[in-house]
């Protein structure tokens, strides 16, 4: 199994119980975790908006060397 992180991606409403789950099923597993408070709400956002803030974070997660992203 390599050795690079699980990215977690958190738009900002229930990440951290998304990140708490993949820590109980995958103790050992490196995880990187991104939340996008700046940006939260995005219920109010058009969808290209929401895409590309979404695209943005899952860039940086694979710059970060992120195997596997959870949105």
């Amino acid at each position: 199994m390599s050795d690079a992180p699980v990215g977690i991606f958190d738009s900002g409403l229930g990440g951290l119980s998304i990140a708490r789950e993949i820590r109980t099923l995958l103790p050992a597993e490196p995880l990187l975790y991104l939340a996008d408070s700046a940006h939260c709400p995005y219920g109010g956002r058009s969808l290209p908006e929401i895409q590309a803030l979404s695209m943005a974070g899952v860039d940086l997660l694979v710059q970060r060397g992120a195997k596997a992203i959870v949105v």
